[in-house]
């Protein structure tokens, strides 16, 4: 069985967790074919969007436990940087990738989740960063990503209790995008896919890479950022049509160049 399944539609890949037996859990092989589809991936400039999801009834329970029990500190180490590495590529994947969250996502799956631009959730998701009750710590991004994301005080609440929260209270919070019935979170994950993929493609990179990128910088590199691509853009034709559609009132047929 593979750990991964791609589909496609038109200029939508959607990449499904394929572990059910174990919940999807984060295996070091799921990891590094995640990886792998995802680099494929970046090089199809017909693809305007990413959908990420579980198959069954689980997002992705997080990390593989049995993978963890015999790690040295030498090991632990490396462990965190592969899937930190993971969740880097997500966040600075050049189209937009949603997480369409149908039910689990418990540590590292709560830290994928955490790293897709847009998380779309059923009413039976849940979330949870449970690893201090095995007296270990998020180690995917998710300390850094969750408190930048939602107060420090929750994102710390989550991570010192280690308690789940329901798919209601992850949208109160900012986890979630929306919450719709399970049965739904498939087709509102692929009309949110269209709704952006109809857009000019080179204005939501533009987007991506200024919040991504300048979330790691100061106000005033995040400024300075914004207004090179701001201004590069006019170098395309992407913009000409669409000002010019606009003007015409016309629906702009915009090609990513």
């Amino acid at each position: 069985m593979k750990p991964i399944v791609l589909e496609r539609e038109a200029e939508i890949a959607i990449l499904t967790l394929n572990r059910p037996e174990k919940r999807n859990a984060l295996s070091s092989e799921l990891i590094n074919k995640l990886v792998r589809a995802l680099s494929d991936l970046k090089n199809d400039d017909g693809l305007r969007v990413v959908i990420i999801t579980g198959v069954g009834d689980a997002f992705c329970a997080g990390t593989d436990i049995s993978e963890l029990t015999n790690l040295t500190e030498h090991n632990a180490a490396q462990v965190s940087l592969r899937g930190q590495d993971l969740c880097n590529q997500i966040e600075s994947f050049p189209v937009p990738i949603i997480a369409a969250v149908n039910g689990i996502a418990a540590g590292g799956g709560c830290e994928l989740a955490l790293a897709c631009h847009l998380r779309i959730g059923s009413a039976d998701a849940r979330f949870s960063l449970p690893e201090t009750k095995l007296g270990l710590i998020p180690a995917y991004g998710g300390t850094q990503r969750l408190s930048r994301d939602i107060a420090v005080a929750r994102a710390l609440e989550m991570m010192l209790s280690g308690k789940t929260i329901d798919a209601d209270s992850a949208l109160r919070l900012g986890i979630l995008n929306r919450v719709v019935a399970p049965s739904e979170l498939m087709p509102a994950a692929l009309v949110l896919a269209r709704d952006v993929a109809a857009l000019a493609p080179l204005a939501i990179r533009a987007c991506l890479k200024a919040v991504t990128d300048g979330s790691r910088l100061s106000f005033e590199e995040g400024l300075e950022l914004e207004r090179e691509l701001f201004a590069s853009l006019f170098a395309t034709e992407d913009a000409k049509e669409g000002t010019t559609a606009f003007l015409e009132k016309r629906k702009p047929h915009f090609k990513g160049k």
